[in-house]
């Protein structure tokens, strides 16, 4: 049996299609080769048309297939991954009516910390596991105090997978953990929830249906199917966030077990039966892929830094003079750890909920024009990317949830070894790399919805370990003392 995956990223959109038998990848593309931009038509607002991003997918899968490697109509089951929190609007005519407002968009901040005080914070955290911050549902009711004309003419609003599987399906589904992600769903009654809905002013018919994430959630539409060169009727049984996607790839689905990501943006994330929240909001609590499966709670405890992949491809475009990754790597190697006194906070993609939803900008600190090189900037850049999620690891310890191992795909800043070093050195944490991605986690999901594997660890027996990054504790006064520096130079920023 063939699976289909799709990952809907910020940057591009990837296919795969994986042999649900052996689990060996056959085939995988992405679109555009070059990264899709992110429209910010005011400060703090970041948004992409949906439309390119379906125009995306069918070039991606297109790609895919002529590559030959399999035979477009055995693919069984199609799965989808997407860039979590974004907003999608239609009218009636499923036509979209405004560009997507995405994840890294902080015009909603506002909106969402007065929605904080009139539910309450303690029963916000108790029932939703999150302050309603800068979430889908506070960037519906931004859309509705400041858009009403295009307020009025919603039929439905989605999460960005939702769409996509609509353009595949017509269907309009959702799921719990979907909802959960835009901060729409209460845990305590698990249903969606009646605050949200009421200081919103919501209707409830403004949400689609929601069904398991692992369930049929319709089938290709025949003018898509030939498009794409596909059987009509093969089912969608699959949606998650791409951060929980990220997790099920991995094989991370049962308490104390922990993933990592650095696309765009980077993430650790953690799965957890206890129902539980960060009292700050700080780290986010979400549903699990399986969360209810089996009625055993599994909640995945997500630390996200906005500013990681996007600050690198920052240095590359501005300061390396379009040199690619793999050279400039190299270069930053030559570089003593510390980048000799340089430090670079990489908080410059919007509003941080590692950091109360504060917008403090990226900072260079400590830069001598005697000393410091392109090289220098390189390696403060991607020090500072995992100061910043040693930082957040710090408030997920605080919470009770410290990993001991956390499994990784090798993919972007994980393909640094500066980057990958740095972490596990300044953390005291072992990474393991596996040879997966977020599209082949969507295809294996897929297979788990069609009801291939009974159970989904059964998804990822032959998931290959490809290595893994040892802490050096010789190295960890020199660490605490260059984090240390970081930190205050955060903390500064912060009070600023």
């Amino acid at each position: 049996m063939l699976l289909l995956g799709i990952d809907l990223g910020t940057s591009s959109i990837k296919a795969s299609v994986v042999d649900a038998e052996t689990g060996n990848l056959l085939a995988s593309a992405q679109y555009p080769e070059i990264e899709n931009t992110i429209s910010s038509p005011q400060e703090g607002w970041a948004e992409q048309a949906p439309e390119m991003w379906w125009d995306c997918v069918q070039k991606a899968v297109q790609k895919c297939n002529a590559l030959q490697k399999y035979n477009p109509k055995d693919i069984s089951a199609i799965g989808i991954a997407y860039q979590m929190h974004g907003l999608v609007m239609i009218d009636r005519n499923l036509s979209v009516l405004r560009p997507s407002i995405i994840w890294c968009d902080s015009r909603a901040v506002n909106t969402g910390a007065k929605a904080f005080d009139k539910i309450g914070h303690e029963k916000s955290l108790s029932h939703l596991l999150n302050s309603p911050g800068n979430f889908t549902a506070s960037k519906l009711a931004w859309v509705k105090e400041n858009e009403p004309k295009v307020y009025g003419s919603t039929f439905k609003i989605m999460l960005p997978g939702d769409y996509i599987s609509m353009m595949l399906t017509g269907e309009i589904t959702t799921s719990n953990s979907a909802l959960s992600e835009g901060i729409f769903w209460d845990f305590k009654t698990n249903t969606v929830s009646e605050d949200i809905m009421k200081v919103y002013g919501f209707p409830m018919n403004i949400l689609p249906e929601i069904r398991p994430v692992f369930s049929n959630h319709g089938g290709l539409k025949s003018s898509i199917a030939d498009a794409l060169g596909l059987k009509a009727g093969t089912p969608v049984t699959y949606k998650a966030g791409d951060q929980p996607n990220n997790a099920l790839s991995l094989n991370v689905l049962d308490p104390g077990e922990f993933a990592a990501t650095a696309g765009t943006s980077g993430v650790v994330y953690a799965v957890s039966d206890v129902v539980s929240y960060d009292p700050e909001s700080r780290v986010n609590t979400f549903a699990h892929v399986n969360h209810q499966m089996d009625n055993q709670n599994r909640l995945g405890s997500l630390l996200c830094i906005n500013g990681t992949g996007i600050l690198n491809r920052w240095v590359r475009d501005n300061v390396a003079n379009g040199m690619s990754y793999q050279e400039m790597n190299p270069l930053a190697s030559s570089i003593k750890i510390g980048s000799e006194g340089l430090s670079i906070l990489p908080f410059g993609n919007g509003a941080e909920r590692v950091l109360g939803n504060k917008t403090v900008g990226s900072v260079f600190s400590g830069i001598n024009f005697n000393v410091h090189s392109k090289g220098h900037i390189i390696r403060a850049a991607q020090e500072g990317i995992a100061f910043s999620l040693k930082y957040g690891m710090d408030i997920m310890a605080e919470n009770g949830t410290s990993p001991s191992v956390i499994r990784a795909g090798k993919a972007n800043m994980f393909l640094s070894d500066i980057f990958s070093k740095t972490l596990v050195d300044s953390t005291g944490v072992s990474v393991e790399l596996y040879d997966t991605d977020g599209a082949k986690g969507a295809a294996l999901g897929a297979g788990i919805g069609i009801s291939y594997f009974k159970k989904p660890k059964e998804a990822f027996v032959n998931m290959k370990k490809i290595g893994v990054i040892e802490p050096d504790f010789k190295q960890k006064e020199v660490y605490e003392n260059i984090y240390g520096t970081w930190k205050s130079y955060l903390e500064k920023n912060i009070r600023e």
